[in-house]
């Protein structure tokens, strides 16, 4: 098949610009990921291989550079380095057929701005493709403090895209199965959000403490904000805090002082996890999730330093 080329010459990310876009195409292009690119008001080029990449970056910058299935991460990674010798804040997101664990954790410190390997949802795909390009979000804000596979630290900036773009990169290095995995997931955005929400507020320059461990017989999520802390059973718009006779009270609390309808995620939270532990400030809270003895993987000491 022909694959259009065309590209922006102006200054990207420069306000009323044009955005745009590199993709390294392989032959089996994902068609889908064609269509909805036509379909924006971006400029796209596309070429056949990270060296045909990395020399038109060269010459010209780009907003964002999609990489190829086809490519290996550690191949994508290479790029990254290259590309950021020579424009420090470019943002890329890597696709890729096969992932480790090590290998998300090096795109994260090569400051990739996202990760999928397949299977992955083509719609996050784009929410992530759109947040690349249209929405003020940093492409610096998720900081590797040390990891290796069974142990991760990271910081995150107190903002929803930076957020949005950590629990992404989750969901491709958690070593689980995937109902586990979608449980820890929805019970960490939920105390990564509080977090952000209550004891960053969002200022774009405090961060959230993130520590992922998986042991072998259970996972652990610890989430620590740069605020004051809390009392749960101070968190009357908070459904955690509704007495056994008044279970909807949280919902009076919530009309009364204008805020919109939830409050639901503490609660759900804790009903996903086995344990949901607060410090005694409250502005720290460690998530634990026992596996099942069939779903438990062998514990495997070269992993932890490779």
């Amino acid at each position: 098949m022909s694959i259009p080329s065309n590209y922006n010459q102006g200054n990207p990310g420069a306000p009323g610009s044009v955005k745009s876009l590199l993709v390294v195409a392989d032959p089996e292009i994902n068609l889908i990921l064609l269509d909805h690119l036509l379909n924006q008001e971006w400029t796209v080029e596309y070429v056949a291989s990270n060296e045909e990449a990395f020399s038109l970056v060269q010459n010209r910058p780009f907003d964002l550079i999609i990489t190829s299935e086809a490519t290996s991460p550690k191949e994508d990674i290479e790029l990254l380095r290259k590309i950021r010798a020579i424009r420090a804040h470019t943002r890329m997101i890597i696709l890729t057929r096969q992932s480790t664990t090590q290998d998300v954790i090096q795109a994260l410190r090569e400051r990739a701005f996202s990760y999928f390997s397949q299977p992955y949802s083509f719609a996050t795909l784009s929410e992530m493709i759109h947040m690349a390009l249209e929405r003020p979000c940093w492409d610096d804000g998720i900081e590797v403090v040390s990891a290796i596979p069974n142990w991760i630290r990271l910081l995150v900036r107190c903002d929803v895209g930076t957020a949005d773009r950590m629990m992404q990169f989750f969901n491709e290095m958690a070593d689980l199965p995937e109902e586990e995995k979608s449980q820890v997931a929805y019970a960490l955005r939920e105390m990564v959000m509080n977090a952000i929400t209550h004891g960053g507020q969002f200022d774009p320059s405090q961060y959230v403490e993130i520590q992922y461990v998986r042991g072998r017989k259970a996972v652990a999520c610890r989430v620590r904000d740069p605020g004051r802390g809390f009392a749960i059973d101070e968190l009357l718009h908070a459904a955690v805090s509704n007495p056994l006779d008044d279970p909807v009270r949280h919902i009076h609390v919530r009309e009364a002082v204008g805020l919109p309808p939830g409050g639901y995620g503490i609660l759900l939270s804790r009903n996903l996890v086995d344990e949901l532990i607060y410090n005694e400030a409250g502005n720290e809270v460690v998530l634990v999730k026992y596996l099942g003895d069939e779903m438990t993987a062998p514990f495997n000491p070269e992993q932890m330093h490779s």
